[in-house]
């Protein structure tokens, strides 16, 4: 999941909006892998449970509190590493959302300023707001 958020921050920083559709989808893919696997996760962590008669639904932290050794530190070590990605991964995905906003209005703001006239000169170098003057579009958009 890490990498995927860091391969479509990239993508928003790079300016490459055609590959982030892309980059979105292949997001939510891991997201549903993430999901089917939890669901396997929470059968397997209330087998544990009841063997070490603790209720269904433990928490990793109190698995590795009743856990014998050497299940407990290794329990307590993938609980530190599973702690430290989410945040990781929290934090990454927050500053995509960023990016994506600051995108949006950016885009938003390019198309607002199509509306207006375009100031130019006319033959006589007077100021003249023509309606049919040639308008800049920037194509990265």
């Amino acid at each position: 999941m890490l990498f995927k958020l860091e391969e479509e921050q990239l993508v928003l920083t790079a300016g490459r909006t055609r590959w982030l559709a892309h980059a979105t989808r292949e997001v939510e893919t891991v997201l549903d892998e993430i999901r089917t696997a939890e669901l396997g996760r929470a059968v397997e962590v209330d087998e544990v449970a009841r063997s070490l008669d603790l209720d269904a639904g433990a928490s990793l932290a109190t698995l590795a509190a009743h856990a014998p050794a050497p299940w407990d530190d290794i329990l307590r070590a993938h609980r530190d590493a599973f702690a430290g990605l989410t945040t990781e991964i929290s934090t990454l995905a927050d500053g995509n959302r960023e990016l994506l906003a600051v995108s949006h209005r950016a885009a938003q703001e390019t198309l607002l300023s199509l509306q207006d006239t375009v100031q130019t000169y006319d033959g006589h170098g007077q100021r003249t707001a023509d309606p049919h003057t040639a308008h800049l579009l920037d194509q990265s958009i």
